[in-house]
């Protein structure tokens, strides 16, 4: 994540854009090629959804109980650990994004409700080295920008499927 601090209504934005850009790149293929990797060493369609799906589970969650709490202290999950006690790899794609975009759809919901100084509102996170001071606003944003980071491999398995 960036250093700086993205404005509110630019974090908000790229959590809206984000999925549409995704349906973008994957309405053209098929289910058998969302469940394919174009070559062993790269992700399928349907691994970089599990992926974004378990990143959003648990920084989104941090989000919820940031709000819920007053400072709380946060147990950091990582990820790629999450996705292992799930079957998100497992899961078609189409249905798939269909628990992603609810998902993001509670989330954007829950972010536009809040006041300027509610995104300030911040967690102690331990588990991951020294603790950590993490706000909502820093969670939405690494979110965001996370998901941004993976739309150009979206793009590069369409363009790979498309080819073939």
């Amino acid at each position: 994540m960036s250093k700086k601090l993205l404005p509110i209504e630019k974090i908000l934005t790229l959590l809206e854009k984000n999925p549409e850009a995704i349906v973008g790149f994957s309405a053209d293929l098929t289910p058998a090629q969302l469940s394919t990797a174009p070559n062993p060493d790269q992700w399928s369609a349907v691994q970089l959804l599990a992926h974004l799906r378990s990143c959003a589970d648990v920084w989104g969650g941090c989000i919820t109980t940031i709000l819920a709490e007053d400072h709380p202290t946060i147990r950091a999950i990582n990820p790629r650990t999450w996705i292992e006690k799930n079957s998100y790899r497992e899961v078609d794609f189409q249905s798939s994004f269909h628990a992603f975009t609810t998902q993001r759809t509670q989330l954007l919901k829950q972010l536009k409700s809040l006041a300027p100084e509610d995104w300030q509102r911040g967690a102690i996170v331990t588990g991951a080295g020294k603790p950590l001071d993490r706000t909502v606003q820093f969670y939405a944003q690494w979110l965001a920008e996370h998901e941004r980071s993976h739309l150009k491999q979206f793009r590069q398995i369409a363009s790979a499927m498309l080819s073939e």
